[in-house]
């Protein structure tokens, strides 16, 4: 209770007194991709074409103070209560120096930092059996809870070209039975931009611990991890790999919850000329995964390859042709639940 309402002290005091205003200021933006998508899996079963369609509407909200702070937050239409579900967005304060701080539902600012390593555009995708834990996500560690926040510093933070994050959340009270629940959460995150000859150097990296209660069995490792990635732009070329290793709580459900041991390797190329972009990437995930309180022996994996090619029609139209292969193995053997898709859509963006 000390540190929520410590927490809170903080943000009322952060914000000040602001002049009294009739409106904050908003802007709206979402999109719509509407497509077709064919699946043909290993399981042998037939193969599958099918309609895909999914939109997204947000809207964003600002505001400066007379002290010249910048409060920010951000929801989605559908999302009519706080509680929902789905709404992400944080309250963001905006200092006059550059430096930024999230206040609830802040996140992790190790994910902050990450690269974005480029793989296949679209709607295509294959679904891996449950029981394989291997992701192929950089930022599979470092989970957070709504009572938190997250600095971002200035650009050039200390010197040229840096800039440097740090995340905290606590125990949102939620009843830890037989299902594990999240504690506390501590995130380090840094980025730096330079030049080489022609190109922009982008390295990303980040390091996070998150601790865990339990009724039951304690994990025999915590959710903790770090990653590490790096960027490389050369006029229309843009190369970019990434590596992760750690180790996960996997929730499922009341007494089957994972403790996962997780490494995960990405590199992708994008190349765009004229209106065409093209896409490539490749990423390859391991894991070992065993009930909380129970170190995993044996691997599970993931590896996927993925192209796409997308081309724009008009503004804010783009017409996308997109192909993913998955090769899944699940303690240590060979199954049926990898294979290969593809997607032909439209994405309409505003």
């Amino acid at each position: 209770m000390k540190k929520e309402l410590l927490m809170a002290s903080a943000l009322v005091s952060t914000l000040g007194v602001a002049a009294t205003a009739n409106a904050v200021t908003s802007s709206m933006s979402g999109h719509q991709n509407i497509g077709v998508k064919g699946s043909s899996l290993e399981s042998g079963s037939a193969d599958t074409t099918s309609v895909v369609e999914n939109a997204a509407f947000s809207v964003s909200l600002s505001e400066t103070t007379d002290g010249g702070t910048k409060i920010a937050t951000g929801f989605m239409l559908a999302n009519e209560s706080v509680n929902a579900g789905t709404n992400t967005g944080a309250i963001t304060l905006t200092f006059t120096d550059g430096s930024k701080l999230d206040v609830f539902n802040a996140g992790s600012a190790a994910a902050s930092h990450d690269i974005a390593v480029p793989s296949g555009a679209g709607e295509q995708g294959v679904t891996v059996t449950t029981s394989n834990s291997a992701s192929t996500s950089l930022d599979f560690m470092g989970g957070s809870t709504e009572l938190g926040v997250e600095w971002h510093s200035a650009s050039d933070f200390l010197m040229d070209g840096l800039k440097i994050g740090a995340s905290f959340s606590t125990d949102s009270g939620a009843a830890k039975g037989a299902s594990t629940k999240i504690e506390g959460h501590w995130g380090l995150g840094a980025t730096y931009v330079t030049t080489a000859g022609d190109s922009t150097v982008t390295v990303g990296a980040g390091l996070a611990d998150t601790s865990y209660g339990d009724t039951g069995s304690q994990p025999s490792s915590e959710e903790n991890g770090m990653h590490v990635g790096i960027s490389v732009v050369t006029g229309d070329l843009t190369i970019a790999a990434g590596y992760a290793n750690g180790d996960d709580i996997r929730y499922e459900s009341t007494d089957t919850d994972r403790e996962v041991s997780q490494e995960v390797s990405k590199v992708g190329l994008t190349y765009v000329t004229g209106d065409i972009t093209m896409k490539v990437g490749f990423a390859s995930g391991t894991a070992q995964d065993d009930t909380v309180g129970t170190a995993g022996t044996t691997d599970d994996s993931v590896e996927s390859t993925s192209a796409s090619v997308a081309y724009a029609v008009a503004s804010g139209v783009t017409a996308t042709l997109g192909y993913v292969d998955v090769d899944s193995q699940d303690e240590g053997a060979s199954e049926t639940s990898g294979g290969s898709s593809w997607y032909l859509g439209a994405n309409l963006a505003f």
